[in-house]
């Protein structure tokens, strides 16, 4: 009857399978046959029959494969509840299938193996060592049966190591007990694998060229290749003892495996294991034996032997693993060799340089760039980088750079030996784009530290390519993919992958990291300061009408920049190459809009000049009449630079004018400067403009109803005006400063007195021309902010209506989506008047703010002390908040009131920065609220009906919006209220998985967190210390990880410590400790916000408990508590006296009692629990008195279950 049963059942089953696997199914009978099956494996006593039954060799493939799999389940979630004769029945019946339920090792599919070997794994887990001793016996006499077997074998043993140790998915105790079991036998197991590799490699080696016995040569091949892997497995956490016994026999024989074609790469991988162990120096040594020649032979005629054939995907991969292997080689040199050591350097150390450095002249860019780290770690080694052989390398180390550096090798290109390698490593050109961009920025710094060993070599190389490409035609090459008008060769002008201008590009790179290495690194005196002169002069005269070729011959202008100091007659010849590019057009007084090209040039132009004002002002101020003339002469034409060009001229001469060290002096120059500014600022057209949002829109043109292209833009003059003068405000009071020297500052007039602890109150010779254009400026901010009411939007003229919304490249960028490789270079800047337009009012905007922001620390109590200053900005920059969207407020937050609050002194607080911040964090915390609860019901709704062009985009683009808003919030809050003494607050939270101990409940929080005396000012309002405590713990539960990090690390317990010394509502506490759990539940699953948030938990808890009994009533809510753990917990918490456990055991004790509210991550939330119960201990002597109850036990006890 049983076996009718059974067998009815096993039809039903290979119906049901059949019906799930094949495509032609329809879902309706597809999920019914999974139904089936899953209750089937739920419910059925028998299952145990009918995967045996299902498992036969006689079944079809899917077929056998799911029979197993019924195995699987009934082990691992109806092991604990079967009988000790029915766990050997299955455990024989299994070992039986090893033995010889499955077809040879070549016919076999590899998921009926894996699941195979996961069974006996599984079995393992729960019952060996103490009810299973004989299981190694058991799994060597297997392997003896035939290859198949073994195999077999070698996949339980790396399925075992990877669960145990690798993943460690199974308890503590249970993983200890296995772990140290095979740790004690590890010898055996060792060896074992080693003597399996070996004789299977020897019967290959023997019969492989055997065409007779081409399947016999294929299944000792498949066993190596198992051993191998398993090897591999263990070798990551065995002691290095075994790696390198009798003489590193496992080291050697992976080496000898090198140059066998199917096995290299297993070996390769293995090998990489076992060089880069970590662990003591002193067990380490004998790796040192990889340095031989015999050992460097193979490797090196391994790659050459891959390398010879060209590119093949296989020999491609093991070339991969073989640099990685030297690399790690390389870091086992740098650690064990030291001054104290007494390893030597080897005597293959030359051979070992040259080899690696094949790998970093070799055409694929993923191995040049592997092996930059460890060209660092030699340079950088106190030993080694003074030794002969690597300095003798240097110059060809420098001279590959040259090759490398040069952007080559896109995988949609054939113009390079490097495409055909990046078509295998990289999905497209964007992807390359940003390897090579992080690869070449990596290898600069290597660069530079090969530069300090040998400069003078380096800046003679550099010095011959900037000549050659001086004196190279230019070749813009053939660009096909790219339409004529993207600066292609028919055009004349180069292409970022023009060939001239990518050998320029690397040459710039090079000739600036030399030069500024040498710079730090040579003696004044043997500077080669007439070369240098040389090449500027050689530079300065080159002339060129390309704008990316004129960009490169900039940044060496710059680059060479510093040997004008020991020759600062050539200054006036640098300004006028520099002045000259400022102007510079392809076509002169060409009316059509400027590329990006050129405007690129020119902005370059200018900030060299700001740099050379910034870095060498006291070189630059003998010519500070000529530069001014120079300067005045330029901004007297109104159409010839951008509003943007003339500002950073102005800046370049008040950071010039920074060195006259006298008040008075400086105060008169600028104010002649800032004379046009204000003429124009002040006149009373702008002063209308600026004033009445009507009239500012049709200012600026943003109403016109319609708009001809043809036509010149007729507002265009005004929205220039109004940016000059901004853009002047803004660079005069970034700019301007008085003399860092105290006694200078003194004598030049700039102290006006002290405080009352002390320190003196300087004075900004800007003050006076910023503070008499301040009052249009707030009127300006005012009348922006008001634009975003709804009846203002609605007069916007017709090609304008979304002139006020975000520019593409921000969306862009706030989306994460990756910007087009190639943005095209003459195309216009701007390529609609709406983009002209949207651009406008953004920079408008931002640097208004810009300009509050940095007044403060520019003229400190002149500002501070500005009648009703609080009142001003109040009734300017935050009306119309409401209406103002998400990514206008950002700005606001960080570059206004960030830097306002920290630059005040404490004196201004009450009647500053208090009357500001106070309402503000109010409002944020309603509008986050209000924000958050819309994402959490948009995702708890899914709409069908959606009315934008783009909603996914669009809805995905306002959540980012509201977390970049959140976290500019937490960072101002934090700024304001806590001060910095506690840990790092600028670490970022580890990301999942990346660190295990951060399971633990322990976290470093910065106990000394205290709050700022701003801080204590704000929480002695009761309505903003609500506000802070409302939004600090409302934002645990938010969707955002980077947040709740920061709140719960720095923000929330000293703001609750602030008034814990009060009294607090009872539904106060109730809902403080809620917050924090609520947080749990949402970022539970997250390590380290967990973590943070048990931490919070748990003081909140200590806090408030004594005081408040209501907390408790929060606790025995939390799913699955514990009630007698619970009151356990409470009891020493309110028994001082009782409270002997560390706190680190409470916290433990404490995470324990909260599981049910941790949340988890969503592939875990519906996961059925798989539970191994403890066996008795081995290794803990128990007491004599307990004996007898274990032998009573007919379950317990070390009988064993299993019999050999």
């Amino acid at each position: 009857m049983a076996m009718d049963q059974v067998n009815a059942l096993c039809e039903e089953l290979v119906k049901a399978v059949t019906v799930m696997m094949d495509p032609s199914s329809t879902q309706r009978y597809r999920l019914e046959a999974l139904k089936f099956c899953e209750e089937f494996k739920e419910k059925c006593p028998i299952c145990v029959p009918c995967g045996l039954r299902l498992a036969e060799k006689t079944q079809i493939a899917i077929v056998r494969h799911f029979g197993l799999q019924i195995l699987e389940h009934v082990v691992k979630f109806r092991w604990n509840s079967m009988s000790r004769l029915e766990k050997v029945y299955l455990k024989n019946s299994v070992m039986e299938l090893t033995a010889n339920g499955t077809l040879d090792i070549l016919e076999e599919e590899n998921h009926i193996k894996d699941v195979l070997s996961r069974i006996v794994v599984e079995m393992i887990k729960r019952e060996w060592p103490q009810h299973w001793p004989d299981m190694l016996v058991e799994l060597d006499t297997l392997s003896k049966q035939g290859e198949t077997q073994t195999e077999l074998v070698m996949f339980i043993l790396l399925r075992l190591a990877e669960d145990v140790v690798t993943f460690q998915t199974l308890p503590p105790q249970r993983r200890r007990d296995i772990q140290q079991t095979l740790t004690q036998n590890m010898e055996k197991i060792f060896s074992f694998l080693l003597n399996t590799l070996q004789e299977n490699v020897n019967k290959y080696q023997q019969v492989k060229t055997d065409n007779a016995q081409e399947s016999k040569a294929q299944a000792y091949c498949r066993v190596a290749i198992a051993a191998l892997n398993t090897l591999a497995g263990y070798t990551d956490w065995v002691s290095l003892s075994h790696i390198t016994a009798e003489n590193c026999k496992l080291l050697e024989m992976l080496c000898l495996l090198l140059s066998e074609q199917e096995l290299q790469l297993g070996a390769a991988e293995c090998l990489l294991i076992a060089v880069s162990r970590k662990g003591k120096l002193e067990d380490r040594k004998p790796l040192m034996i990889l340095f031989g020649d015999a050992v460097m032979h193979y490797m090196l005629s391994a790659a050459q032997t891959a390398d010879g054939g060209g590119l093949v995907e296989k020999h491609y991969v093991f070339l991969k693993r073989l640099c990685q292997v030297l690399c790690a080689l390389g870091s086992q040199l740098c650690a064990l060799l030291g001054p104290d050591s007494d390893v030597e350097t080897p005597a293959n150390f030359g051979k070992y340089l040259e080899s690696f450095l094949a790998f970093t002249t070799h055409p694929s860019q993923f191995l040049r760039s592997s092996t930059q780290m460890t060209w660092g770690a030699l340079f950088r080694h106190e030993v080694l980088s003074r030794d002969p052989l690597l300095l003798a390398i240097i110059p060809k180390y420098l001279r590959a750079c040259m090759t490398n550096l040069v952007k080559m090798g896109f995988p949609s290109k054939t113009d390079n030996p490097s495409c055909e390698y990046s078509r295998l490593d990289f999905d497209s050109d964007e992807d390359f784009n940003a390897f090579f961009n992080s690869s070449r920025a990596q290898q600069g710094e290597v660069m530079r530290l090969a530069c300090r060993l040998d400069p003078k070599t380096s800046f003679q190389m550099a010095g011959e390519w900037l000549k050659y490409q001086l004196s190279a035609a230019i070749d813009t090459g053939s660009m096909k993919s790219v339409p004529p008008t993207a600066g292609s060769g028919e055009s004349g002008l180069c292409s970022i992958f023009s060939p001239s201008f990518v050998q320029w590009e690397a040459m710039t790179f090079f000739v600036e990291g030399v030069v500024n290495q040498m710079f730090r690194t040579v003696d004044k005196e043997e500077i080669p300061v007439n070369d240098g002169i040389e090449l500027l002069q050689m530079v300065l005269n080159f002339e060129t009408k390309d704008p990316l070729i004129l960009s490169c011959v900039l940044t060496n202008v710059s680059a060479l920049f510093s040997f004008v100091t020991f020759r600062p007659e050539f200054l006036p010849q640098v300004f006028s190459k520099l002045f000259s590019s400022v102007t510079f057009e392809i076509v002169e007084e060409s009316k059509a809009p400027r590329t990006r090209a050129v405007r690129n040039v020119r902005r370059h132009a200018c900030s060299s000049i700001i740099k050379m004002c910034r870095d060498y002002p006291q070189l630059v101020l003998p010519n500070f009449d000529m530069l001014y003339d120079h300067v005045k002469q330029l901004l007297s034409n109104e159409l010839l630079l951008t509003q943007m060009e003339k500002c950073a001229l102005m800046e370049a001469l008040v950071l010039i004018s920074n060195q006259f060290k006298n008040y008075e002096r400086q105060k008169l120059f600028i104010e002649e400067l800032m004379a046009p500014v204000a003429s124009i600022w002040l006149s009373e057209e702008m002063h209308r403009a600026l004033s009445d949002a009507d009239a500012f829109l049709a200012f600026v043109g943003a109403d016109q109803k319609s708009y001809d292209l043809v036509q010149e833009d007729p507002c265009g003059l005004n929205r220039a005006r109004m940016s000059f003068c901004v853009y002047s405000i803004l660079g005069v009071v970034k700019r301007t400063s008085w003399p860092p020297d105290l006694e200078e500052a003194k004598a030049g007039g700039f102290v006006v007195g002290y405080t009352p602890t002390g320190n003196p109150i300087f004075r900004n010779p800007c003050t006076e021309q910023v503070l008499k254009l301040l009052d249009n400026l707030l009127a300006l901010i005012r009348t922006h902010n008001s634009l975003y009411a709804p009846e203002m939007l609605a007069k916007l003229g017709e090609p304008f209506s979304k002139a006020l919304d975000m520019i593409d490249a921000e969306k862009s960028t706030i989306l994460g989506l990756p910007q087009p490789l190639l943005d095209l270079n003459d195309s216009p800047v701007y390529k609609t008047i709406l983009e002209k337009m949207q651009r406008f009012f953004c920079t408008l905007y931002e640097n208004c703010f810009h300009i509050l922001g940095k007044a403060g620390p520019s003229m400190q109590q002149d500002f501070y002390t500005v009648e009703q200053l609080s009142t001003q900005l109040l009734s300017s920059a935050f009306v119309n908040l409401d209406n103002l969207p998400d990514y206008r407020l950002r700005p606001l937050l960080r570059v206004f009131v960030k830097p306002l609050v920290l630059a005040c002194t404490p004196e201004y607080y009450e009647s500053l920065v208090s009357p500001i911040v106070g309402p503000l964090f109010t409002y944020l915390h309603m509008r986050l609220s209000q924000k958050w609860q819309i994402i959490n019901q948009r995702s708890m709704l899914c709409e069908d009906e959606t009315t934008d062009e783009n909603p996914e985009s669009q809805e995905m683009l306002e959540e980012q919006l509201v977390r970049m808003l959140t976290r500019e919030v937490v960072d101002l809050i934090t700024v304001c209220c806590v001060s910095k003494k506690g840990a790092d607050h600028t670490a970022t939270p580890a990301a999942d998985g990346e660190d295990e101990e951060m399971m633990a409940t322990e976290v470093a929080t910065p106990a000394t967190a205290e709050l700022t005396d701003l801080g204590k000012c704000l929480t002695k309002h009761e309505d903003v210390c609500t506000a802070l405590l409302i939004l600090a713990f409302n934002s645990l539960a938010w969707k955002d990880t980077l947040s709740c990090q920061r709140t719960t690390t720095q923000l929330c317990w000293p703001l609750l410590k602030q008034v814990l010394s009060g009294t607090l509502l009872a539904e106060a506490v109730t809902w403080l400790f809620t917050s924090v759990l609520k947080g749990l539940q949402t970022h539970g699953q997250h390590d380290g916000c967990m973590a943070s948030l048990v931490h919070l938990a748990f003081q909140t808890y200590e806090a408030l408990r004594p005081r408040y009994v209501e907390i408790r009533a929060v606790m025995e809510q939390i799913p699955d508590i514990q009630k007698e753990s619970l009151d356990q917990f409470d009891c020493k918490l309110l028994n001082p006296s009782l409270q002997k456990a560390a706190d680190k055991r409470r916290k433990d004790q404490f995470k324990r009692l909260i599981a049910g509210c941790i949340g988890k991550p969503l592939g875990e939330q519906f996961r059925k629990e798989v539970h191994i119960k403890n066996l008795p201990s081995l290794f803990k002597k128990t007491k004599p008195t307990h004996d007898s109850d274990a032998l009573d036990n007919d379950e317990g006890g070390l009988a064993t279950i299993f019999e050999p």
